[in-house]
């Protein structure tokens, strides 16, 4: 029997991050991972596959070209399920050999099989030949992240009725999809599909879409998935799946509407990968979705000396976040110093067009009873977004008005996820209006909207405010010809 410093179980972004980082500490540490690979749900069936196959459909339908070109223009004009299969296998690949090669340079053992518990510090792993070892450790790190919901009522075939797992695994592209579950994974799939000029109808029994997000962005967004013939029924339950024939399945609906479709995606929610763990032996109870309690601060169960990071332990379950608790989880359980995360990250959903956001929505800015103002900017605004062809998107910032502090960034268009990083660094540095208004962006880029958008925000702000040398700088600003919306004058 062997023992450990540290035994991690699972293999994605917090596993990961744990295992190296108690490496970095001398520590022994030993990773299971159930799967064939390492990388868990994030590589093989989550994060890595959804957006790869994002990016394969816009690029081979020609998506981002048709503000320019017409919504029938395509790169390619048969795309078939093979097309997309084949940018994700090279993308797969490439990343179990970069983790395989961070294990293996930090000195972390690793084994493929499903880890229970025997008792407080003993686990055993069954392999893939029902091979049984027997591992000891100081403390453990459960990182097994989660896995579809799959109710028994609903007929899951692989074919033409799938979870989010099977969708990766096509053979063919259906005509038409419905999507039950309008969070964030099924809002992705139904988006992607949608590029593709698949008939696409997203039921879900809530009446608002995404609730976390900025309800302003939420508008626009709903706004472009009607304006490119998706279908939505907000507020509906689902009564019965039925597959009718090989192609042709029906989803009765409580109210007694029908929809019918080739395909239906079932994504109403995860559940945590916690029933082959034998929590019992440890005295660990989970949530009715499987998933277990934590310290916010510490990431330690209710059993000291196991620590519970990643989807397993719930929201925000991203993959960002989760390699940050991993890495502190790692640094209390051996004393170390670890500098806790920014009270604000980034939240990004892949959908078409990219959604993000970092810090408060005007919602919650309301809820406090804080004095502010907003200010938008529209990507057609800028000259890179008439480059790119963009008819739509935009970016809403929130502003205190007492001490001109950004609250909040929202974005909705291409690239958000990659613009709300600039967003985040002036919440979490308590910066200020004038970052923006005094600082100069790259021209002609996207980034160029936050000048916009904070502009638009000072115009309507009380003019006693601003500083003498901010107003200089705005006037000078105003001089260089930005579009009308965002010009200001002394």
């Amino acid at each position: 029997m062997t023992h450990y410093d540290l035994i991690v179980v699972g293999s994605g972004p917090a596993g990961r991050r744990a295992a190296i980082q108690a490496a970095k500490f001398k520590k022994s540490v030993l990773v299971v991972e159930k799967g064939h690979r390492v990388g868990g749900v994030c590589v093989h069936t989550g994060t890595i596959p959804s957006k790869t196959l994002r990016e394969t459909v816009l690029n081979l339908s020609g998506w981002r070209e048709r503000g320019f070109y017409g919504r029938a223009y395509r790169v390619k004009q048969d795309i078939s399920a093979q097309d997309l299969g084949r940018r994700l296998s090279i993308t797969l690949d490439h990343e179990v050999e970069i983790l395989e090669h961070q294990f293996a340079r930090n000195k972390v053992d690793k084994i493929a099989g499903t880890a229970r518990f025997v008792d407080a510090h003993t686990i055993a792993v069954t392999g893939a030949k029902d091979e049984i070892a027997n591992f000891t450790a100081d403390r453990f790190v459960l990182a097994v992240g989660t896995e579809p919901y799959r109710p028994a009522d609903v007929p899951f075939d692989g074919e033409a009725i799938l979870d989010p797992d099977d969708i990766l695994s096509l053979k063919r592209l259906p005509r038409s999809l419905a999507v039950i579950g309008a969070g964030v994974i099924g809002i992705e799939y139904a988006t992607i599909f949608s590029a593709l000029d698949v008939k696409v109808t997203v039921i879900d029994p809530q009446t608002n879409l995404l609730p976390f997000v900025d309800r302003e962005l939420i508008d626009e967004f709903i706004h472009d998935m009607r304006d490119r013939g998706m279908t939505l029924r907000l507020g509906s339950k689902v009564g019965a799946i039925k597959r009718i024939a090989e192609d042709s399945c029906l989803v009765d609906l409580e109210d007694g509407r029908q929809v019918w479709a080739e395909m239906v995606l079932f994504a109403a929610g995860r559940k945590g990968a916690t029933d082959a763990l034998n929590l019992d032996a440890v005295g660990l109870t989970v949530d009715t979705r499987g998933r277990l309690s934590a310290d916010k601060a510490t990431f330690q169960t209710a059993v000291p000396h196991i620590y519970a990071v990643g989807d397993i332990i719930g929201f925000p379950s991203l993959a960002s976040t989760s390699m940050e608790q991993g890495r502190i989880a790692a640094c209390h359980a051996f004393g170390q110093e670890a500098h806790a995360p920014p009270e604000f990250f980034p939240y990004g959903i892949y959908s078409v067009p990219e959604i993000s956001t970092v810090g408060m929505t005007e919602e919650q800015v309301r809820e406090r009873k804080i004095p502010y103002e907003c200010g938008i900017a529209r990507f057609r605004e800028t000259s890179r977004g008439h480059i790119m062809g963009l008819s739509t998107g935009f970016m809403k910032m929130i502003f205190a008005l007492e001490t001109r502090r950004l609250l909040g960034v929202h974005i909705v268009g291409e690239g958000a996820t990659e613009l709300i990083h600039i967003g985040q660094a002036v919440v979490n540095l308590a910066g200020t209006l004038d970052y923006f208004v005094e600082n100069t962006f790259n021209y002609p880029t996207l980034a160029e909207a936050y000048k916009i958008a904070a502009l638009d925000a000072w115009n309507r702000m009380p003019r006693q405010q601003p500083s003498t040398r901010a107003f200089e700088t705005l006037a000078e600003v105003a001089a260089e010809g930005l579009p009308l919306r965002a010009r200001t004058k002394a």
